[in-house]
């Protein structure tokens, strides 16, 4: 069983309240727009990291990290990218990809909205967690924390902070 702590959206963004949630994870997924890369380093300092570069990264966040990144954990076939939409609005670049051959977990960010739905159509479940970061129009800052044991993913939290 691994222990998730899913962010996006930090724009530059990393606060000791956040660390604190690294710390209770067995592993950091980011997805994307990650900005001035002491974010990414700060997480690699406390746990494994997984992320993707977003559309406001520069050169070095985008030789560091790719903009699809597709893996297996446990037995959960993972696809996170930065802008790759939702259910019914993929992304037209990657929705024949999605169609064709679905993850079971599909995570994306860019939105800054928090959004968790599954896909009828291809059974993937899709989570965006949102921006935890402070520059944008949210007023609430978000990240996710789940389980993945086997199969399953399970115990989906929300966590917030106020702006």
């Amino acid at each position: 069983m691994k222990k998730i702590l899913l962010l996006s959206d930090t724009h530059s963004y990393i606060d000791d309240k956040i660390l604190s949630h690294v710390q209770r994870a067995d592993e950091v997924w980011h997805a994307g727009d990650i900005g001035d890369l002491r974010v990414t380093d700060a997480i690699k300092k406390l746990k494994p990291l997984r992320a993707v570069y977003g559309n406001i990264d520069d050169a070095k966040a985008r030789a560091e990290f790719p903009l699809h990144n597709r893996f297996l954990c446990e037995a959960v076939d993972i696809w996170i990218t930065h802008i790759g939409g939702y259910p019914g609005k993929y992304n037209p670049k990657i929705r024949e990809d999605i169609y064709n051959n679905p993850p079971k977990l599909f995570i994306t960010g860019h939105s800054h909205i928090l959004k968790v739905m599954n896909d009828k159509k291809t059974g993937l479940l899709h989570m965006n967690p949102g921006a935890v970061g402070k520059h944008g129009f949210q007023a609430v800052r978000t990240m996710l924390r789940f389980e993945i044991d086997g199969e399953k993913i399970q115990n989906l939290e929300v966590i917030e902070f106020t702006r």
